[in-house]
């Protein structure tokens, strides 16, 4: 299949491995993930992130604060696959209230299959680098709707 992992030496660019391109995560985005991955603050924020083709590395490319699903779904390019760390304030049907932390790949339909290979070749990695367990995919970004989150985050306790 091609997606066999190496054990070649990463060296800040993207390694090819078959078909698979697995992509760096930019020193400054990782101590800036490590940061929100923290975050105190209680609204709903979010760090949109992308591959920049030129360095071979995923990086910063905007940063929301109190920000709905349904304005960061506005912010999301409709032809271009994104990574999103999402912090939602998620309100249990017992009435608690959690903040967890969301990764969701944006993975539309019709976008350039190099492109659609770096990202999914980098998604682990990022995924790693920023310690996080729920993970989602939509393949349009009209899918990212409150109710679709809370649907998805349902299936955690």
């Amino acid at each position: 299949m091609g997606w066999a992992r190496t054990g070649a030496h990463f060296s800040g660019r993207c390694i090819q491995s078959d078909s698979l391109v697995v992509c760096e995560v930019d020193p400054e985005l990782k101590e800036k993930l490590r940061k929100f991955r923290f975050r105190k603050e209680t609204d709903n924020a979010a760090i949109i992130m992308k591959v920049d083709r030129e360095r071979q590395m995923v990086v910063l490319e905007e940063e929301f604060q109190n920000i709905s699903p349904e304005e960061l779904k506005s912010e999301l390019p409709e032809r271009q696959p994104r990574f999103v760390v999402y912090s939602y304030k998620y309100e249990h049907e017992d009435g608690r209230v959690s903040y967890p932390l969301c990764f969701i790949f944006s993975s539309p339909v019709g976008c350039k299959p190099e492109q659609q290979m770096m990202y999914a070749g980098s998604k682990n990695r990022l995924v790693q680098t920023a310690e996080l367990t729920k993970v989602f995919e939509i393949r349009t970004t009209d899918d990212l709707t409150e109710a679709w989150l809370q649907e998805k985050l349902s299936f955690f306790r």
